[in-house]
């Protein structure tokens, strides 16, 4: 069930693991050099020309005139706006029924304190854009729940991630906005 959520490991090293396999997990972790990272942050993952992406590759459409002018600001799902959990949290502010493989299972979801109006004033002064390595199935109920005001001008899960070495990246060099702002 926790790939459901958003995570950097395709696998995880669990509790029950052997102490050779946590050694190679320990071992794999560490031997990953900085420059793997650097090349999933930098521009290779698109193509370029001379004023920016091509038309059509970008995971954002062009934007609003609403939005003209304004900062694009990206936002992640999990442990930064709310805390899900498959076991039964007493105080849940949403339980969101998702199915797996055919069954239907509950996620307790707890808002971050003072996460509406973080969302209320981030909403008033930028273009606010959703990006978590969640799946949509998950994340997109979530979403519905936390912005009730349509804060999000647009949401981007795991399938607009970049997989790379076992990592879900959210490439911002992708999205078609100025990372320079």
């Amino acid at each position: 069930f926790k790939a459901l959520f958003c995570c950097f490991r395709a696998q995880h090293v669990g509790q029950s693991s052997s102490s050779t396999e946590l050694a190679a997990y320990k071992e794999e972790a560490n031997t990953i050099a900085k420059s793997d990272l650097l090349q999933c942050l930098q521009y290779q993952f698109y193509q370029v020309c001379d004023s920016g992406l091509i038309p059509g590759t970008c995971l954002l459409p062009e934007v609003t005139e609403e939005d003209q002018g304004r900062i694009c600001v990206v936002i992640d799902l999990d442990e930064t706006l709310v805390h899900s959990s498959f076991k039964p949290i007493n105080n849940a502010d949403f339980i969101v029924p998702i199915e797996i493989e055919g069954t239907t299972h509950q996620v307790y979801v707890l808002k971050r304190p003072y996460v509406d109006e973080f969302l209320r004033r981030m909403g008033e002064l930028f273009e606010c854009v959703l990006f978590t390595a969640s799946l949509a199935k998950y994340a997109d109920p979530v979403t519905d729940l936390l912005d009730r005001c349509g804060v999000f001008r647009a949401r981007l899960f795991r399938e607009s991630c970049v997989f790379h070495q076992g990592c879900y990246v959210k490439d911002l060099s992708r999205l078609g906005r100025d990372l320079r702002k």
